[in-house]
């Protein structure tokens, strides 16, 4: 049995579990509302205030999406009730960040300014013109974002200059010995 899947998922109080017939679940808390439509191979049923799944074979498949719905439906309580949240550091002379509109705008180096639009769902704010908030109710839509801003100029190791996550070490080289 999955050691993960077979983990009960406890819903905290002020969020609503609804599973409907056609395999669609719907988790709604103060933050807002999330659904998902898992696989045929695993059952979802709320018990005393626990969301228990539960597979119908013990092929390979079946355990892995075990598993992985269990995670999911996890993920999905936890963004509706507390949010998930990603900090980057913008660190080089010159290099800054800022937000207008719906609109982020990097001057990391390159001639032009890189403009990334906002997705609709996410929050992202510039307290300081190096540091950049992504905040989200999906854990994926928050961290797959956070990727795509770090990987408009990634930290390179010679002198650190880039995007990066708060808190991340990035891994410096020497440079050219002098003779």
């Amino acid at each position: 049995m999955s050691r993960l899947g077979k983990k009960p998922v406890a819903i905290p109080s002020g969020v609503k579990i609804d599973v409907a017939n056609d395999r669609t679940i719907t988790v709604e808390g103060k933050l807002g509302k999330l659904t998902y439509q898992h696989r045929p191979e695993v059952s979802i049923a709320v018990e005393d205030n626990e969301i228990v799944v539960t597979r119908g074979g013990e092929d390979r498949a079946d355990r892995a999406f075990h598993g992985l719905t269990r995670a999911l439906l996890a993920n999905m309580v936890v963004g509706v009730s507390q949010g998930y949240e990603k900090k980057l550091e913008i660190q080089g002379v010159g290099y800054l960040g800022a937000i207008s509109g719906d609109t982020l705008q990097l001057r990391v180096g390159f001639a032009n300014e890189i403009q990334k639009k906002i997705p609709g769902d996410l929050q992202v704010t510039c307290p300081d013109q190096t540091h950049i908030v992504i905040k989200g109710l999906d854990k994926q839509r928050v961290g797959q974002f956070a990727a795509e801003v770090r990987a408009v100029r990634k930290p390179e190791p010679y002198k650190g200059k880039g995007i990066r996550y708060e808190g991340e070490q990035v891994r410096r080289k020497a440079g050219k010995a002098a003779k």
